[in-house]
């Protein structure tokens, strides 16, 4: 008989496979839908269309040239 290989037990696996065994079929978690509360959504969408805008409006050119700077550096810059 062949040696098992310690490294290969799992008790996790092997309580499952024993489940299975005594249900008669495979386990499959099901699925959880998850709602998300409209009135929320709505509140973050609106504060994000807002925002931009408004930082814009307080950003001097400068500032504005600085921050497009960095975003472009941090583009280029990524490994992919």
């Amino acid at each position: 008989m062949p040696k098992r290989s310690s490294k290969d037990y799992d008790p996790t696996k092997n309580a499952l496979r024993v489940v299975e065994t005594a249900t008669g079929g495979p386990l499959t978690p099901k699925a959880r839908k998850r709602r998300k509360n409209p009135h929320a959504v709505a509140l973050g969408r609106k504060g994000g269309l807002r925002g931009g805008v408004a930082r814009a409006a307080n950003l001097t050119p400068e500032q504005r040239s600085k921050i497009a700077k960095l975003a472009a550096l941090a583009r280029w810059q990524k490994k992919s």
